[in-house]
């Protein structure tokens, strides 16, 4: 998709509104409350974002380019700090339930027949962040492979579902689970 570009009031809308899914949900979250949340007019929704799966779309574009903003950044640290210290930012950054990942990863389950188009933004992440994993991996490890990168995702989406299905998730469950990535990829 070329360069998305937005108009300070209707990022202020999107931004409302990955805020609103995030906690809410895709199926959850309609327009109406969106505009009524945003204090925006339903023709000026529809003016800027046209429908609600092209709106849900730029949202999810507008999350994964932010977050791959940070990616970049923790992969610039790698080559001038820890790769071990770099994929745990990565494993922390993606395992937080409050961070920017969790919206694409709560988009995977919720838009994929609904909103295919968005649906297929996240997915489009996801392979991406595998090859960000794999090329941190390849400088541990000159034995690394795609497969370990995918098994490092893995467990990144494992966590975060353990997370939710736990009354007292915490900070601890996260670090062990690192541990156990650790372990299992040999990188200790």
């Amino acid at each position: 998709m070329p360069n998305l570009i937005l108009s300070t009031r209707a990022l202020k809308v999107v931004n409302k509104a990955i805020d609103l899914f995030h906690h809410d949900g895709f199926p959850i979250v309609g327009v109406d409350k969106i505009m009524r949340e945003a204090g925006v007019a339903k023709m000026t929704f529809y003016n800027y974002f046209h429908s609600k799966e092209r709106f849900i779309e730029i949202c999810l574009i507008v999350q994964k380019e932010r977050l791959k903003e940070k990616v970049i950044s923790i992969a610039e640290e790698a080559n001038r700090t820890d790769v071990i210290e770099q994929l745990k930012k990565l494993y922390f950054l993606h395992t937080d339930l409050e961070g920017p990942y969790y919206l694409l990863f709560k988009a995977i389950f919720e838009t994929k027949l609904a909103y295919p188009k968005a649906y297929q933004v996240a997915v489009r992440y996801r392979t991406w962040l595998i090859n960000e994993i794999y090329s941190q991996l390849i400088k541990l490890k000159a034995d690394a492979s795609f497969h370990d990168a995918k098994l490092f995702l893995y467990m990144i989406e494992g966590t975060i579902i353990q997370l939710l299905s736990s009354d007292e998730a915490n900070e601890k469950d996260r670090e062990l689970e690192w541990r156990w990535i650790m372990k299992l990829l040999r990188l200790n």
